[in-house]
């Protein structure tokens, strides 16, 4: 085995935690149950990682074995990259079988016509996405292992979700690559990015509870009472309240859990109005203004402010229709309104 494919696989190794060690190995398949009960996995982790690289090289393992460890470990703590989202196109409406050995075949062909030093390695899944892991050199060097870039792509969707690795210039040969093997005809960024793939997944793949109507507040009625009643009513107008601001809240953001998003960015450009003898401005300049939010979880928080008091219930659909914008989402520009403009998760 080669001495750089050994250390590799030690240090991926290194990187899984020490209780999660042998169900990963397992999960990748490359060492038997025999070789497995040999190990010590309560020992340290650097020890852990030698005895397993003992083992790989009686089993003469190879790069793309070592790429597939890669994946496992990246699937399980894909919240460890940010992924950005990406839709592909088609000139008609037409659907196609989807035939998985000629996607790789295509996509191998397409990358390595324009790079030969690359490493190609896929896995797939039960959800019908598919991995794939790129490792990238140059003409005159091997691809380097420790930055590759990663797809995951759905069969029969017009979605990729990818994370690139630092090599920027290498993204173009990744898009056209999987536009090729996927017979697509166009690619873009959908400006939506998250370290949450599932995330990203619910809301390109509309797969959460959250409606989009706009409702009207009804303001509460007065009553004519005795004032010996007072607190009796105003305990059953809070509570009236409460269940109003419950049932409108549950209407919008639905039961499910909301996707994870991190930053919203609104766009304001809205044209400037003053009195022309005043003569304020020289040039018709529209007055732009960029309004960010951000929070940990910036669904569940919008989510929260009815029931906290902190906004009236509901909330502004431009605030609650931030998942359907991402989703619709492209350079979306309109003057003297907010709209989102960018969906971040750094």
């Amino acid at each position: 085995m080669d001495e750089t494919v050994a250390e590799y696989i030690r240090r991926t190794v290194l990187k899984i935690p020490r209780d999660e060690i042998k169900m990963m190995l397992q999960k990748w398949g490359f060492l038997s149950e025999a070789q497995l009960q040999t190990l010590n996995f309560h020992q340290v982790k650097d020890n852990i990682s030698q005895d397993v690289v003992q083992l790989c090289e009686e089993n003469s393992a190879d790069i793309k074995q070592a790429a597939v460890l890669d994946i496992i470990y990246n699937h399980i703590y894909h919240n460890k990259r940010i992924w950005s989202v990406y839709q592909m196109k088609k000139t008609g409406e037409e659907l196609e079988y989807f035939d998985l050995t000629d996607f790789k075949k295509k996509f191998k062909k397409r990358l390595r016509s324009a790079l030969k030093n690359v490493t190609i390695t896929f896995k797939e899944y039960e959800d019908n996405a598919i991995w794939i892991r790129v490792a990238w050199g140059t003409p005159s060097r091997k691809p380097n292992q420790y930055k590759p870039s990663y797809v995951v792509y759905h069969s029969q969707t017009p979605y990729a979700f990818i994370s690139a690795s630092v090599l920027k210039s290498n993204l173009p040969l990744l898009c056209q690559a999987l536009v090729v093997a996927s017979n697509y005809h166009d690619i873009r960024e959908m400006e939506l990015r998250s370290h949450s793939l599932n995330s990203l997944k619910d809301i390109v793949f509309k797969r959460y509870s959250q409606n989009f109507q706009t409702y009207c507040p009804k303001p509460l009625q007065e009553k004519n009472v005795e004032p010996a009643s007072v607190d009796l009513r105003i305990v059953q107008e809070n509570r009236s309240e409460k269940e109003r601001i419950q049932r409108l809240n549950q209407e919008v953001f639905g039961d499910g859990p909301q996707p994870i998003l991190e930053f919203a960015h609104y766009r304001l450009e809205t044209m400037f109005k003053s009195d022309r003898k005043m003569d304020v401005l020289d040039k018709k300049e529209p007055f732009r203004c960029l309004v960010k939010f951000s929070s940990p979880h910036l669904l569940e928080s919008l989510k929260s402010l009815a029931p906290a008091g902190m906004a009236d219930a509901p909330l502004s659909p431009l605030l609650t229709c931030i998942p359907q914008k991402a989703r619709n989402y492209f350079r979306i520009r309109e003057k003297k309104g907010l709209f989102p403009e960018t969906f971040v998760s750094p």
